[in-house]
């Protein structure tokens, strides 16, 4: 067995960062800016412990752009570099002073909001770069440093007459980067990425209006101020004690400026053990579709923007969020573009799961009434994390509401108690009626009504799933929709009408009935209800109906063949159903049937086309 150490090869390195390093090039100022940051909270933190005597004022970091001389500066007055310290830090690829520090003060240093972890934050430079050149003086009052490379492993290292500590980063950008030359591209990507950064950022300068004076005397005066492009104290860094309803509502425009409806609520994150995380997450009104919804909520680490797909580190449910979440503990690669698996992920996901579901329960219980006013507008987060998250579907029993067509909101037990008197069937389950839309299923829901049941509105676009995890983890619980064959049995166990037709002359019918409906599309039951009610009613088979809405909502795809089936109720007791049978007219047979079966079909949406057509004229021929 031989052993050894595996050498990289300084010549092949540098093309790789340059094209492979991050994926998308317009990083490396979100890195270069960071490099500055912890520049400034080290100088900061050393002050913080007395190592620093120096006066170090309010440091801020400046962005320049020189078009003309293609290239572009970051200056930064933080803790700067000796020599020495450039050789060490600057020209060993991958060494991160951040992380040296870190460990060299690890008792005091643990809060300092370091950012830098890789060591190669630095050399996303030559991403965009032909030259790079560092000017830097370090606090310790050394030498200035000049360090200039041209992307090959030769550079120079020579004193310089810089005067103030800090560095400076020149990039001299090469031609096919010029975008990074616009000014308008530069200040786009310092609010992407570095909007929240902890220390102010200038980027060129702005005109302000102030007013001097008093009375008849006071007078506008315009004044040339630094444009500070990033707000360094963002909500989600102080203590909810510090914030009232209007700053967080202030952030949120902040957060999105082109959203004008106001966020219903929100909720403050906040720990510190077993992992660091901060953060604020907003309820929004959000619609049924939920694919619409995602990707609002943005991920920081340490306030450096990371990503907008927060997949993994927020329950999937709580995408539909909208806010920040900020956590140094979230372990990224080195391009902090993807997450890496890691034990923290799965505590910091649940411990997001757990605080929303404290902060509904605290919601609802609080005032129950406001909590129902934004019921429809909520929903679909908590019945998506009810389905998808076990935890949480435990914990919502609590709040989660079943509202009815009456516009009641009922809890879950409420619910159970209400309905169980008069609404089970013949195996002792309670069924739950409940109604997907209000409009097209109005018939089956008044004729419910009026037999003294409960009916529901469950109109979310998940519904069918929710129900299915329902009703396993309550075995003496079904759910029906109301225009479903179940309830069927339901309402005549409890009004049952006496047949107006003998056994004979119900054999006959339904033959008759039979013969002129498609067999393939219609199973014919003949049921005795109250003469005024419909001729003919459709029903939906309740499993098949299940089976193809889980199927669209993305559910299993086996179903989506399924053969469209219903069931044709014939009222033995409406005068047509006479009428049918004792007709000797072939045509006038078809007819009624046809009419009457069209009506049925209008009631359940399913009158369409050609059909529809057909239908109009033959009613307008029963009008002449």
């Amino acid at each position: 067995m031989s052993k050894g150490k595996i050498n990289v090869s300084v010549e092949n390195i540098f093309p790789l960062i340059k094209k492979f390093l991050y994926s998308d090039h317009e990083i490396f100022l979100r890195e270069l800016i960071s490099n500055a940051t912890d520049a400034t909270s080290k100088l900061k933190h050393l002050s913080s412990i007395g190592e620093n005597k120096i006066k170090i004022d309010n440091p801020i970091i400046e962005v320049k752009v020189d078009k003309k001389g293609k290239k572009l500066h970051i200056i930064d007055q933080g803790i700067g570099m000796s020599s020495d310290e450039v050789k060490k830090y600057i020209n060993q690829v991958a060494f991160s002073g951040a992380e040296e520090f870190l460990e060299k003060y690890k008792d005091s240093a643990k809060d300092s909001g370091i950012i830098g972890h890789f060591g190669l934050g630095f050399y996303s430079a030559f991403m965009v770069a032909e030259k790079v050149e560092i000017k830097t003086k370090s606090y310790k009052d050394d030498s200035a440093a000049h360090w200039v490379c041209d992307g090959s492993p030769e550079y120079s290292l020579t004193k310089c007459d810089k005067k103030d500590r800090g560095t400076e980063i020149i990039l001299h950008i090469d031609k096919d980067s010029k975008e990074f030359l616009e000014e308008s591209r530069i200040r786009t990507l310092l609010t992407k990425y570095n909007k929240f950064m902890p220390v102010p950022i200038k980027f060129g300068t702005k005109e302000i209006t102030k007013k001097e004076g008093k009375g008849k005397n006071e007078k506008e005066i315009k004044e040339t101020v630094d444009d500070i492009i990033n707000n360094p104290n963002p909500a989600w860094t102080k203590t909810p004690s510090d914030l009232d309803e209007n700053s967080y509502k202030e952030f949120y425009r902040e957060l999105y400026p082109m959203q004008f409806e106001e966020p219903l609520f929100n909720i403050h994150l906040n720990v510190d053990y077993p992992f660091n995380l901060t953060g604020i997450l907003y309820f929004p009104k959000i619609s049924n579709d939920i694919n619409v919804q995602k990707d609002k909520i943005q991920l920081y680490q340490n306030q450096v923007f990371v990503t907008d797909n927060v997949e993994g580190i927020v329950p999937e449910f709580l995408t539909l969020l909208r806010g920040v979440i900020d956590s140094p503990d979230i372990p990224l690669n080195v391009s902090r573009s993807y997450l890496q698996a890691d034990g923290a992920v799965k505590k910091i996901s649940n411990y997001i799961t757990r605080k929303v579901g404290d902060k509904l329960n605290s919601l609802f219980k609080k005032d129950r009434k406001e909590f129902e006013k934004k019921w429809n507008d909520i929903k679909v987060v908590i019945e998506y994390g009810m389905l998808s998250e076990e935890k949480f579907y435990e914990k919502a029993q609590k709040f989660a509401l079943y509202p009815t067509v009456n516009d009641e909101f009922l809890t879950f037990e409420e619910l159970k108690e209400k309905v169980s008197k008069n609404q089970t069937d013949k195996d002792g389950k309670i069924v739950v009626l409940y109604a997907s839309n209000k409009n097209e299923q109005h018939p089956y829901i008044e004729t419910a009504k009026e037999k003294g049941y409960e009916v529901l509105l469950l109109d979310s676009p998940i519904i069918s799933h929710l129900i299915q995890k329902i009703e396993t983890s309550n075995d003496k619980i079904t759910f029906s929709r109301v225009d479903a064959d179940v309830v069927d049995n339901l309402i005549k166990k409890e009004n049952e009408e006496i047949s107006k037709l003998d056994d004979k002359e119900k054999e006959k019918l339904k033959s008759i009935i039979e013969k002129n409906v498609p067999k393939e599309k219609y199973t014919v039951q003949l049921e005795a209800m109250d003469s005024s009610a419909a001729p003919f009613v459709i029903t939906f088979p309740e499993f098949m109906r299940r089976m193809k809405e889980m199927q669209q909502s993305g559910g299993n795809s086996m179903f989506g063949n399924m053969p469209e089936m219903y069931n044709l109720i014939i009222n033995v007791n409406n005068p047509i159903s006479s009428e049918i049978l004792k007709s000797k007219s072939k045509d006038k047979k078809q007819r009624l049937i046809n009419q009457s079966l069209d009506l049925a079909k209008l009631s359940q949406n399913l009158l369409k086309g050609e059909e529809l057509t057909s239908f109009i004229k033959r009613s307008i021929s029963f009008i002449k």
